[in-house]
């Protein structure tokens, strides 16, 4: 499953074989040695300034993997009128669903791997929202 378990470095790796980048120009770009870089390859996880980096010199968003994985395995958050908002770091809305989810969770139900009463379950889509992305796929391939 894609965005259940992240090993970052697998994915660096995966992107640095795509993109071709030469090994010179990534311990250049990130100012680390050959073997450092072969370490974050190995890596399950990296510091967020170097996956900042990653990102740029891949032109990839790898966060995008973590904030999937919130999307899809986070609980919702618990209401509480207590709580308050600080206006000191940006407040994000968890129901909002990349492409690349839609797609993840629409390649599921569509394989048969799993059925829509599954995914409303596990991944805690609200079942209207579900609803409407089959409908836009009817309607695509329709």
């Amino acid at each position: 499953m894609l965005y259940k378990e992240i090993h970052i470095g697998k994915f660096i790796k995966e992107r640095v074989d795509e993109s071709e980048i030469t090994v010179e120009r990534i311990c250049k770009f990130l100012g680390r040695d050959e073997n450092a870089v072969e370490k974050m390859y190995n890596s399950k996880s990296i510091d967020t300034d170097l996956l900042l980096r990653w990102s740029k010199l891949l032109e990839y968003d790898f966060f995008r993997l973590y904030s999937s994985h919130l999307i899809l395995y986070a609980p919702p958050a618990a209401v509480n009128k207590n709580q308050q908002k600080s206006d000191k770091i940006p407040y994000f809305r968890k129901n909002i669903y990349t492409q690349e989810i839609k797609e993840f969770i629409m390649k599921r139900i569509l394989s048969g791997e799993m059925t829509q009463s599954e995914v409303i379950k596990e991944y805690s889509i609200p079942k209207s929202t579900l609803h409407r992305w089959l409908q836009k796929s009817d309607n695509m391939n329709g």
